[in-house]
């Protein structure tokens, strides 16, 4: 029996070349201002028009300033990329959700809360992130620009078959244990390049119980394992977040398709090429140390000593981080705190931090930047009053984009500071020249963000 990375790679392969890559069909693709603009030219200099322009849809976000989104971007770069996504997305006659429509926000939020990202879809973006939308029980995976423009001409891609991983969780998570935990306890176990040349299926209790939103957010975090992608195969909890979603089906066309969506899953007897199980009791809530998602540990665990392997690197990173071995986080000054991004701007993710701040108060240290990761967000996040809970204890809400994730936009963290940070990476300089930076859940920033220090949220909770 196949695998369901294979039912669906199966279904969507328009040829194979002999002994070369698979032409794949692609259901989506997703297009924002960074890694578009050579595809388009590229187009344009061949005389070609979007195959399927239905099938493609544009928004800035990687840009888009946080504040006064109504004014004209002052950062000349940034306001000349999102100005020539709109020009070419109007020129090729695509779909366009530009700043201030209520439609905009990171392309990875927007997608499945449109309902444009369904199971079963092959769906692309130039961004590694895009595993993000594999939550749905798509095969969902980043591509390069060339491969941007390549879909543009033709809905297809050439693309060799990743080998499959199925990663099972079972158990209950302990108290404060969010996804976003479990995703960087997965990293630190089998490392950022463990996953390399697969793609994950994501198995189990744990999993299963998850909700839709934190499913998005461990898929999101695949790529940070190196692998291709990583899904989840859709259940009643996928059919119920769709359901009456803009683009997802209406009528008799919705019965048809979670009847065949229904049938997505690997089969019993199916064989993947490597197998891994974690029991969700093992995991606590975790903080990254170093300049890699993989290197973290559990809150309350001290620094590890350097690798007998890779020492330098370590040493590097340590250097980098103003930290050392063997030494506890937990009390750990804060500068910075970040809740959004693709991996944790979601309804639920703010529904967590307004929990935790609820009748406390930001510390006067720390700056925070709460950025939801679309307009449909913000709204959610004001009908539930979350805004005032937020307002009452010293937060305010920012316009949606990418914001602090990645300095490609105001929102960057000054050179030496540490942020503690919801976002997908902790690079070098990656939230800003010379920035520090602590991967962590909503929850864990939440207890930052109060505490003025590096805190384990199970106190506050």
């Amino acid at each position: 029996m196949n695998t369901l990375f294979d039912k669906i790679w199966d279904k969507h392969v328009v040829q194979q070349v002999e002994d070369g890559p698979t032409q794949l069909y692609i259901d989506r693709l997703y297009c924002h201002e960074v890694t578009s603009p050579q595809a388009f030219d590229g187009m344009r200099a061949r005389g070609l028009k979007c195959f399927r322009p239905q099938q493609i849809f544009c928004m800035p976000d990687h840009n888009t300033p946080t504040h006064d989104q109504d004014k004209p971007i002052e950062d000349p770069v940034s306001r000349k990329q999102v100005d020539t996504l709109a020009k070419n997305a109007a020129e090729f006659g695509l779909t366009h959700y530009g700043m201030m429509s209520k439609d905009n926000g990171i392309i990875h939020v927007v997608g499945p809360e449109k309902g444009l990202s369904l199971p079963g879809m092959t769906i692309v973006c130039g961004d590694s992130h895009t595993s993000t939308h594999g939550a749905m029980g798509a095969v969902a995976f980043g591509i390069g620009t060339s491969e941007v423009e390549m879909v543009m001409a033709s809905q297809c891609i050439l693309q060799q078959k990743p080998k499959s991983m199925r990663i099972t969780i079972n158990g209950v998570l302990g108290k404060g244990v969010t996804p976003k935990d479990v995703a960087l306890y997965l990293m630190a176990q089998i490392t950022t390049s463990g996953a390399t040349g697969y793609f994950i299926e994501y198995a189990g209790s744990t999993v299963k119980a998850m909700s839709m939103e934190g499913r998005l957010t461990l898929c999101n975090l695949s790529i940070e394992m190196g692998a291709r992608g990583g899904f989840i195969a859709p259940d009643s909890t996928t059919f119920n977040y769709l359901k009456g979603r803009e683009y997802a089906p209406k009528g008799e066309a919705w019965d048809k398709a979670v009847a065949y969506w229904k049938t997505l899953k690997s089969g019993d007897d199916a064989v993947f090429d490597k197998e891994l199980s974690f029991n969700a009791a093992d995991i606590e809530p975790r903080v990254t140390y170093g300049t890699n998602p993989g290197m973290g540990i559990g809150i309350t665990e001290s620094l590890p000593p350097a690798p007998s392997k890779g020492r330098e690197s370590y040493e590097k990173a340590m250097n980098y981080m103003q930290f050392e071995a063997g030494q506890k986080l937990l009390g750990t000054k804060v500068d910075y705190v970040f809740l959004g991004a693709c991996t944790n701007g979601r309804i639920e993710d703010f529904r967590a931090f307004a929990h935790l701040v609820k009748g406390r108060h930001k510390s006067p240290d720390v700056v925070a930047w709460l950025v939801p990761g679309s307009w449909a967000v913000d709204k959610q996040i004001r009908e539930e009053g979350l805004d005032k809970v937020l307002e009452a204890a010293g937060f305010e809400i920012r316009q949606p984009g990418c914001s602090a994730c990645l300095a490609m936009n105001d929102d960057k963290v000054p050179a030496g500071k540490l942020a503690v940070s919801t976002s997908n990476r902790n690079f070098e300089g990656r939230q800003g020249p010379g920035s520090r930076t602590i991967l962590a859940s909503p929850l864990t920033a939440a207890a930052a963000a109060i505490t003025g220090v590096i805190t384990d949220p199970r106190e506050l909770i």
